[in-house]
């Protein structure tokens, strides 16, 4: 019975490292190319159509974007590339 019970806790284990070992993260990116009020708009809507992306928050003052995204789901890469295709190249800030 204890070797069942074993079998069963080290499946579901397994089964739910993968969640387990997801991390949700931020990251701010300098936004080139906003010149306009419209700019942030199109900027936070290009990064929340990422997949995995929770939240976004623009700054026109500034030139940044703050992203809070799922690191199982989604890449730097493909934060960068969303801005990017909508005319408005980025760059993690260090």
């Amino acid at each position: 019975m204890r070797r069942l019970f074993f079998a069963l806790s080290l499946g579901a284990a397994l089964l739910t490292a993968g969640a387990v070992m997801a991390a949700e993260r931020s990251v701010r990116l300098a936004v080139d190319n906003m010149y306009c009020a419209s700019c942030p708009y199109i900027v936070k809507h290009s990064l929340a159509k990422v997949a995995g992306v929770g939240a976004v928050s623009v700054s026109f003052a500034k030139k940044t974007a703050t992203v809070t995204y799922d690191d199982q789901q989604t890449t730097l890469a493909a934060l960068i590339a969303a801005t990017t295709q909508a005319g408005y190249p980025s760059h993690v800030i260090q």
